[in-house]
């Protein structure tokens, strides 16, 4: 009879699962593990940071729709990768990481890299496992898979010993999982969705909030035929940008401040109160605000898939003959502070001195950016003010420091992008502080060849430089070293780099960075002290 390893079951369990990718770093005791995966059909991408790898899973199962794989050796490795872990749960993305260990036999005994990783891993995680038989591989498998992807998605952890990774038993001891199915589009309570939209034939100043959810729930089509039939005005969460496009006539995204502030009911799909939506409070929030909420979780009236319940009012207003109407005093409150915040804006877009601006810079970008370019935004004023200047017309076609507001996701996140979906631009935009946290992933996009293309706007700080130092000054806790050629470790690994000082040359810096073949990197310093036009409230307030 045939026998297997613990190797060999588990790629095979793994690529049955539907996980074509894994991203990782090899060492003891996972070498092994990471040459059967390749053998069978798994994509390995061997990253240099188990941090960058554990984003690039998670963001490539964000964008495959099935959880894909970090692989870090024991101890260390497995620490290293748990902020991904932490980053995935809290923005509600499946993958799977799968951390070598010492020994089950060694246990307690202080073997190599040693560490109590199930129960360390746990807190960040919807389940974490322990491997103990090599015959129960493809259970443990099914299970991680069907925790990550069912109910709200998330990460999961398997525990995979040095002895089990090189056990062995017979195949007909293996005990077989079948494969986990699409999770279920559950539907919600009709009465439920029936209140919805009477709720939202009352409301006077009503607004729809599209979030990251309906993004994964890949509910673009029935969102899109909502707001269509409804006419309502909708704002668009950081990476639900493009389920509706931006650049929709009913977009609000120009005057969110107000829209959120002043809507006298808000309809969440997809979407939580947390920090980023200023946890519904006042004085972000109307106080007599009603909320309506669409979520997976059995919190809220509308319980069940995004795809599924939105289907389900697109059928219901089947027997209602409402849409909001086209001109009304809230319509126009809107367009009013739209144009203002553009108008406010303006000048810094038109401004062709050096060093340059954000919005300078990004006028360039925005002219530029293809159709389906899929956008990495990181980095503090870049991200913010990134999000209001570069549009989105294609779902899950932005990824950032999302829920978490991690920095250093961007490299690992433009490496799966650019992995699982070869046909497609990847435009990373970065600050130069952000950059830094993984930069040395420049020498995976070399190695494979992939095509990102990096944009850092370089103000030498973390939020903001302060070129130039007087003598003797005492060096800030927030300085980086302004103008540091960041292009050139692109250039020395093998990509190709620009430098760009006047605003005028950007532009023919973007056009060759995008017919280059390869990875290229456009360094582009900032006036220290550019940043986003005066907010009405501070960044954080409730």
């Amino acid at each position: 009879m045939a026998t297997v390893n613990g190797a060999q079951l588990m790629a095979r369990s793994l690529k049955q699962q539907g996980v074509d990718y894994i991203f990782g770093i090899v060492g003891f005791p996972v070498q092994g593990f990471a040459a059967e995966a390749q053998k069978a059909g798994i994509t390995y991408v061997g990253m240099r940071n188990e941090q960058a790898a554990s984003y690039a899973a998670h963001a490539a199962g964000y964008l495959t729709g099935r959880p894909q794989g970090c692989l870090t050796v024991s101890g260390p490795g497995v620490i290293h990768a748990f902020a991904g872990l932490a980053n995935a749960k809290q923005n509600c993305w499946p993958m799977i990481l799968i951390g070598g260990a010492s020994p089950v036999y060694q246990n307690g005994m202080g073997g190599f890299q040693e560490e109590r990783q199930v129960e360390l891993a746990a807190p960040y995680c919807k389940y974490a496992h322990a491997i103990e038989h090599v015959h129960r591989i493809p259970y443990y498998v099914n299970q991680a898979v069907r925790h990550s992807i069912y109910g709200r998605p998330g990460p999961v952890y398997l525990d995979f010993p040095d002895d089990i990774i090189r056990g062995e038993c017979e195949e007909d001891e293996v005990i077989e999982a079948a494969a986990v199915p699409e999770a279920p589009r559950t539907m919600a309570d009709p009465d439920a969705v029936e209140a919805a939209l009477s709720a939202l034939e009352s409301a006077e100043r009503p607004l729809v909030v599209v979030g990251k959810g309906m993004a994964w729930s890949r509910a673009e089509d029935e969102i899109r035929e909502f707001i269509e039939r409804t006419q309502l005005p909708f704002l668009n969460s950081p990476m639900g940008k493009g389920t509706m496009p931006d650049d929709d006539p009913l977009s609000v995204g120009a005057a969110r401040s107000t829209a959120l502030r002043e809507a006298d009911l808000v309809f969440l799909m997809g979407a939580r109160l947390n920090w980023i939506m200023h946890y519904g409070l006042p004085p972000r929030f109307n106080k007599d605000v009603r909320i309506i909420q669409l979520d997976i979780e059995p919190e809220v009236a509308l319980v069940g898939d995004g795809k599924a319940v939105v289907g389900q009012l697109n059928r219901a207003l089947d027997n209602r003959q409402w849409f909001y109407p086209s001109e009304t005093p809230w319509r126009a409150v809107l367009q009013e502070k739209a144009q203002a915040n553009m108008e406010a804006v303006q000048p810094m877009i038109d401004d062709d001195s050096a060093p340059t601006n954000y919005y300078r810079a990004f006028k360039d970008i925005v002219d530029w950016l293809p159709h389906d370019a899929i956008i990495i935004g990181e980095g503090a004023n870049t991200m913010d003010i990134g999000r209001t200047q570069m549009p989105n017309r294609l779902a899950r076609h932005r990824l950032d420091a999302g829920t978490y507001g991690t920095m250093g996701v961007g490299l690992g996140f433009a490496v799966a992008a650019a992995v699982t979906n070869p046909d497609k631009p990847i435009v990373s935009v970065q600050g130069d502080s952000a950059f830094g946290f993984t930069g040395m992933e420049l020498e995976t996009m070399v190695r494979y060849n992939l095509p990102v293309k990096m944009i850092v706007l370089n103000n030498g700080g973390i939020g903001g430089g302060v070129h130039p130092l007087k003598e003797g000054q005492t060096l800030p806790p927030g300085n980086l070293t302004y103008g540091a050629r960041y292009e050139g470790m692109l250039e020395a690994l093998g990509g190709k780099g620009f430098y760009v000082e006047d605003p005028k040359d950007l532009r023919a810096a973007l056009d060759e960075a995008m017919a280059y073949n390869g990875p290229t990197l456009i360094n582009v310093p900032l006036n220290p002290r550019a940043g986003r036009k005066p907010q009405q409230f501070g960044w954080l307030t409730t």
